[in-house]
């Protein structure tokens, strides 16, 4: 008898999928699907539902389930980082418009996400001040917030050399939010900051503890404590409950799990700014502190994996430069003999990501595409072999902005052309 009161998956999904009567709408049947996904069978009956509504054709004929805490993305939706030991990458290429989802956005961390209860968080400011102060998180909050739009990317952000690289494999490392806060010069004043301090050093909770040294004119110019993303608060992976932001800078200096900030005259030489975070350049000298991420743009459409037709089609991407705003960004069609402006999506925002578009007509044969940015002081993205003449052969893996080709090809198929 038990055997046949069991039931399986299969027999859950049938009467979902039927029908629903005018007397099972009338008689309470959200009420009841309430209580069922709250019953010992909720993880059934939801798996059940969710498999169900990729099965029916008529969405008009079947209740769907009630309103949720959380709201979800379709289930036929479904961009994914990709992660790896130390970082997992933004999907550029599934992306609409240019803010990042929260979830999407790219991680880089040095030893892990750290759990700090906001209750017991503090934010200290000592050194060439005249009033050192701790802030708890309450108190951050009741200064003047501001809210605005900046990119934040890695200065390891390049990976080439393979014909089935994505957007999200060369340069994921880059991501977009609209971030609340407070400035950090309202806390500079708060606390006086002495005529003669130059640096400051950023720490943060992880740990790893993460340090860099900051120029103070950086504070004083646009660097945010920030708090909140995208509308809520900041996730615990980009740095909850509180982190530097420095716009326009390499993402490592972008302090995440602030916990303290020390004023000084010089520089404090830790470990990422000494052992990591340089650049080798020519004749056996190493650059060092170069905050400023240059300018750098992707066509997200068409590229790998994607497949286009023959006609009219629209080539997207995003642009964005450390500097300040996008200029223009040219776009090429025959493998850099000509370029073409493209539109910019407005409005164009300072130490952000810019779309842009250009329309163009494929009649079939081979082609190579690409674009290039320019900023607002003029300077160019460059390619490949303008970085390797500017800085040597040998540069490492930061700082690398190069142009990106894609190849279309006679069948439609889209590759990467490796540089």
């Amino acid at each position: 008898m038990k055997e046949n009161k069991k039931k399986t998956e299969q027999e859950l999904i049938t009467p979902v999928a039927k029908p629903v009567s005018r007397r099972i709408l009338l008689g309470g049947a959200a009420t009841a699907a309430v209580v069922l996904l709250k019953s010992s069978y909720g993880q059934i009956i939801q798996k059940a539902i969710s498999q169900a509504e990729l099965k029916i054709n008529d969405p008009t004929k079947v209740l769907g389930p009630p309103p949720g805490e959380l709201g979800t993305r379709s289930k036929f939706e479904k961009p994914v980082k990709k992660p790896s030991d130390t970082s997992s990458r933004t999907p550029l290429q599934d992306l609409y418009g240019t803010i990042t989802p929260a979830d999407l956005h790219y991680e880089r961390h040095h030893a892990g996400v750290p759990v700090i209860d906001p209750q017991q968080y503090s934010l200290t400011i000592h050194g060439m001040v005249e009033k050192p102060l701790v802030f708890t998180l309450a108190d951050l909050k009741r200064f003047p917030s501001v809210t605005r739009t900046f990119f934040l990317e890695c200065s390891g952000n390049y990976r080439g050399g393979k014909e089935t690289l994505r957007p999200q494999e060369i340069c994921g490392l880059t991501s977009q939010s609209e971030w609340t806060g407070v400035m950090l010069s309202t806390l500079f004043r708060e606390t006086g900051v002495k005529p003669k301090a130059s640096w400051f050093l950023a720490e943060g909770s992880d740990a790893a503890v993460m340090s860099r040294s900051i120029p103070v004119s950086k504070g004083w110019e646009d660097a945010m404590i920030a708090y909140a993303q995208n509308g809520e608060a900041i996730r615990p992976e980009q740095g909850y409950p509180a982190r530097l932001l420095l716009p326009g800078w390499e993402g490592n200096t972008s302090v995440k799990w602030l916990r303290r900030l020390e004023l000084s005259d010089q520089p404090f030489m830790t470990r990422e700014e000494t052992s990591k975070y340089t650049e080798a350049v020519k004749d056996g000298k190493i650059r060092q502190f170069s905050f400023v991420m240059d300018a750098r743009s992707i066509i997200t459409y068409p590229s790998y994996p994607q497949q286009v037709q023959k006609g009219w089609m629209e080539i997207r991407g995003i642009a964005w430069s450390g500097r300040g705003k996008i200029h223009k960004v040219e776009v090429s069609t025959n493998g850099g003999r000509t370029w073409n402006r493209a539109n910019l999506q407005e409005p164009v925002l300072d130490k952000a990501h810019t779309a842009f578009r250009y329309l163009w007509e494929w009649k079939g044969g081979e082609a190579e595409i690409m674009s290039r940015a320019i900023d607002e002081t003029g300077y160019i993205q460059p390619t490949m072999k303008q970085l390797k003449e500017a800085r040597g052969v040998d540069m490492g893996g930061y700082h690398l902005n190069p142009i990106t080709s894609w190849l279309v090809q006679r069948d439609g198929s889209v590759i990467n052309k490796p540089v």
